[in-house]
């Protein structure tokens, strides 16, 4: 069957079917805000609570443990610091590797590099959008061997220390699958969350898969605290290790600043923290409205050649953070052409992230075959998702 790459303007058409007319520029994301924000927020201000100690702290903590059924969560001051948080307490350091998809975000790879290590990028599946199991196995197969009781790069000589697998866009990775290999080659596996809340695979949350997981709330996350992010895990000692890091790892006295290691000021403000009791309070509403707006993104797509829109893998309930389409038989000028008449209609999409061995700072970090990555990075268009346009549209 012969593929018909996308008219641009048709393009733009089928997204102005969902959104309809517009004053201004429609955002790709941006948070939505209320009264019960400002309410929270108000009350941490007169408390005069606002650094990082504080009960709003502790209760989101609280509530993010049970939205996502991980046993401890320990919040940070960012997305990117708690990965980097995860790696150090999870002992990966200095001339250690760890797997990571080439289709993310660049923290990904940024934290890797934090904790002293290297990255060592992987391929995708174009159906999940994820690290692909099977090229996974097929290149620690080739590359990988045991030695002293470790899995090293047979190449560089350095320990493979963990597997980092993203879920991209609000969906959830193969997360069984990726255990399976992760088990085989007895590699850790610490989840890349951060656009996950508020999705699951089979009624499990983003994040709680591995031996430890992060979540942002960056601004544009479905919930956010303005910047922030948090660890999840069921193991006991690595959260309070994570608490005691991130948290300069000085030592409890009332007046004495003992540290016993080298540590982080990474821990959320209790400023942050109120916000994000707010947000939290609205998760299951937004990701129904945005898991809608996508599906009427599908339907104003489903008769345009050449533009498929993602959906989610079976088992996965997708939190709808960002639509995604996918064009067929794109490259870079397509590419270039559908955003540029989208973004001239005040329509602002986005392509996916460069494909991150293809930046300057990691051009000679080991990587597998990227076939389906470098493809996807000229093929991803996310449209726009705001939690706002969703309960507008679902409304």
């Amino acid at each position: 069957m012969t593929r018909t790459a996308v008219d641009p303007a048709a393009f733009v058409a089928a997204i102005r079917s969902v959104v309809g007319p517009t004053d201004g520029k429609v955002a790709l994301h941006e948070p939505l805000m209320g009264e019960r924000e400002r309410v929270l927020v108000d009350d941490c201000v007169r408390s005069g609570w606002v650094s990082s100690v504080g009960e709003y702290v502790n209760e989101f903590e609280r509530r993010i443990a049970e939205v996502t059924g991980a046993a401890h969560a320990v919040v940070t001051a960012s997305g990117t610091a708690a990965l980097h948080v995860a790696f150090v307490v999870a002992g990966i350091g200095r001339d250690d590797e760890v797997l990571v998809p080439a289709l993310t975000f660049v923290a990904t790879a940024a934290a890797v590099v934090h904790a002293g290590a290297v990255p060592h990028f992987v391929d995708v599946d174009p159906a999940t959008l994820a690290v692909d199991p099977k090229a996974l196995r097929r290149h620690l197969a080739a590359i990988a061997k045991m030695e002293g009781g470790r899995l090293v790069n047979r190449t560089t000589g350095r320990r493979i220390a963990a597997l980092v697998p993203v879920h991209p866009f609000g969906f959830v990775a193969p997360m069984p699958d990726l255990l399976a290999v992760a088990a085989e080659f007895g590699i850790p596996v610490i989840e890349d969350a951060a656009e996950g809340l508020g999705a699951t695979l089979d009624g499990r949350a983003a994040g709680t898969f591995g031996l430890l997981g992060t979540l942002s709330f960056n601004g544009n996350k479905i919930v956010t605290t303005g910047s922030g992010g948090a660890i999840l895990t069921d193991d006991a000692e690595l959260a309070r290790l994570a608490k005691h890091v991130s948290t300069t790892a000085k030592l409890p006295h009332p007046w004495r600043y003992e540290h016993d290691v080298v540590g982080y000021n990474y821990r959320m403000s209790n400023l942050a923290a109120a916000l994000g009791l707010a947000q939290l309070e609205r998760l299951d509403e937004f990701a129904a409205a945005k898991r809608a707006l996508v599906a009427r993104y599908g339907t104003a797509f489903a008769g345009l050649d050449g533009v498929t829109i993602v959906t989610a893998p079976a088992g996965v309930v997708a939190n709808g953070w960002l639509a995604t389409a996918i064009l067929e038989d794109a490259d870079a000028d397509l590419l270039d052409a559908v955003l540029g008449a989208c973004h001239g209609d005040g329509l602002l999409c986005r392509p996916a992230w460069t494909p991150l061995h293809l930046l300057a700072p990691y051009a000679d970090c080991p990587r597998a075959d990227m076939t389906a990555t470098e493809r996807l990075g000229h093929s991803i268009v996310n449209l726009p998702s705001s939690p706002a346009l969703a309960l507008r549209v679902a409304g």
